[in-house]
């Protein structure tokens, strides 16, 4: 690489030397989520043995997402270590609802100009992400776009490859009235709804480090900026012990718009008002932007980062198997007869 140097590419704002130096700084991190300790990026194609041992029809499930306007409390923050993590939960979450196990991950940063001990941290989210998930960051790419957006501003995007075997895929098929659907609580506002929560906020305006007593004196910005929480190991280990008959994402839309997503035609969920474990926060952003309590359950996960169904007699043991794993899952509500999605009462 010591010949590769372009005077005049710098000149129109694409500095490749520090995209050289950004790949070095970001290779410990990297191999944090490889199984030999490697860090074998560079190429033009991530590399990652399959394993499909004791699968009969193996299936790839992909997922594709970004961590959209929240990424504007990092800029306004100076905090770039955590997006990263919320670019992975916001993709890994999505497959693992099908029962899939990720296994690689990829992603792409675009930015005004390329600051190499950035573009490190936010990378660093990343691989923290791809640990958390058990999947491989095998790649990604940095492209800088001088002229299109400002200098220190960037955005993030990732794409994740999961494998399930065929006769284990989740689709919702055995689920019937009586069934009961679960909450798995989420970290805070996740990835979603942001547009929103700046606007309520003006968080370009107000001081997000100033202790809030609604959210237990910790700041605005601390908490909107709390990472999305990564439910896969959990639910992978619930899968093993018992009949998973359907699992929802609590992203944009909410309750609404995701459960219904994994409950079949003539059957919907209902759910006690009461029985929704709220975080602060979302009670805060509900006051503070006299936002409807249609509209808060229509856009944020409201406490509630996955649900997922199991038969009456399976409650217990998945509860169990849940906590055990680390989440404090909960009875969220039932599955009923009714055209209605989500019956919230």
């Amino acid at each position: 690489m010591e010949k590769s140097y372009s005077e005049s590419y710098k000149e129109a704002g694409v500095d490749i030397t520090a995209g050289y130096k950004a790949v070095e700084l970001m290779k410990k991190h990297v191999a944090r989520t490889m199984p030999a300790g490697k860090a074998d990026i560079g190429g033009f194609g991530g590399l990652f043995p399959l394993d499909v041992a004791g699968m009969k029809k193996p299936v790839l499930v992909s997922g594709t997402d970004g961590v959209g306007t929240k990424i504007k409390l990092a800029f306004l923050m100076d905090k770039h270590d955590t997006v990263g993590i919320d670019c992975v939960a916001m993709c890994v979450n999505d497959i693992v609802c099908c029962g899939a196990k990720p296994i690689v991950f990829l992603d792409y940063i675009a930015c005004g100009r390329n600051f190499p001990e950035k573009i490190a941290s936010i990378v660093g989210g990343v691989a923290e992400g791809c640990v958390r998930a058990g999947c491989a960051l095998v790649g990604g790419e940095t492209a800088e776009h001088p002229g299109l957006m400002p200098e220190e501003e960037y955005d993030l995007a990732g794409f994740a490859v999961g494998v399930v075997d065929a006769e284990k895929v989740i689709d919702n098929t055995k689920m019937k009235a009586g069934d009961v659907m679960l909450a798995l609580p989420s970290s805070g506002v996740h990835s979603n709804g942001f547009s929103l929560v700046r606007k309520v906020f003006d968080v370009e305006h107000c001081d997000l480090a100033a202790p809030v007593a609604e959210l237990g004196g910790k700041g605005l910005g601390e908490t909107l900026l709390t990472p999305t929480k990564i439910y896969v190991k959990p639910v992978l280990a619930l899968l093993k012990e018992v009949e998973v008959k359907g699992i929802s994402h609590i992203t944009g839309g909410g309750f609404y718009e995701n459960m219904p997503r994994s409950i079949p035609k003539g059957l919907g969920v209902k759910i006690r008002r009461a029985d929704v474990k709220v975080l602060p926060i979302f009670g805060l952003i509900q006051k503070k932007g006299n936002v409807s309590e249609h509209d808060m359950f229509n856009t944020f996960n409201m406490g509630v980062g996955m649900s997922i169904v199991v038969a009456k007699e399976d409650v217990e043991k998945a509860l169990s198997v849940l906590r055990a794993n680390d989440e404090e899952a909960y009875v969220l509500g039932e599955i009923v007869k009714s055209d209605d999605g989500v019956i919230l009462c």
